[in-house]
C-alpha cells in the first residue's frame, strides 16, 4: 500500500499542510504513521480525492471530440515568427505548451488572456516514478 507523508499529499493536491491535516481530522483520509513514525496518509485515498476534485474550467467552445485529454485554460505566453508558433497556456496548475504555425496563432486570434483549450493526443505517455527518499 502506498503511503504519502502530509507534507508530500498536500503538494500532490496543491494545498496547505494543514488543509490535509483537516481532512484527516474530518476523516477524509485516514492517518497512519509511516516506519519512523511520520503522520501518512494512503495513497489509493489521495488518488480518490484528487479524481474526485479534478473539475477542470468549463469547455468554451462547445465542441465535442473524443480527446479525453483535453485542459482550458489562459494563453500566458506567445512566441511568433513568421512560420511557427510557440503557445503557452496556464490550465490550473498545468503549463501546457504547443507548437503550432503562425497562420494557425492568427486564424485563432490567440493573444495573451485568451481562454483556449489544449487538446491532447498522444500515441506514447511516459509514466516516471520519483526515487527513494533518503532519509535524514
Amino acid at each position: 500500500m502506498t503511503q504519502l507523508r502530509i507534507r508530500d499529499a498536500a503538494t500532490y493536491l496543491g494545498v496547505s499542510d494543514d488543509t490535509v491535516r483537516r481532512l484527516v481530522e474530518g476523516g477524509t483520509f485516514t492517518r497512519a504513521t509511516d516506519t519512523v513514525g511520520r503522520a501518512v496518509v494512503d495513497g489509493r485515498e489521495l488518488a480518490e480525492y484528487a479524481r474526485s476534485r479534478g473539475d477542470q474550467l468549463a469547455d468554451p467552445s462547445g465542441v465535442r471530440s473524443s480527446a479525453r485529454n483535453r485542459f482550458v485554460g489562459i494563453v500566458t505566453g506567445l512566441v511568433v515568427d513568421t512560420v511557427m508558433a510557440q503557445v503557452e497556456l496556464q490550465c490550473g496548475p498545468h503549463r501546457v505548451v504547443s507548437l503550432m504555425s503562425s497562420e494557425a496563432v492568427r486564424d485563432l486570434g490567440l493573444e495573451i488572456g485568451s481562454v483556449a483549450v489544449a487538446s491532447v493526443k498522444a500515441t506514447m505517455v511516459t509514466v516516471e516514478m520519483p526515487g527513494p527518499e533518503e532519509d535524514a
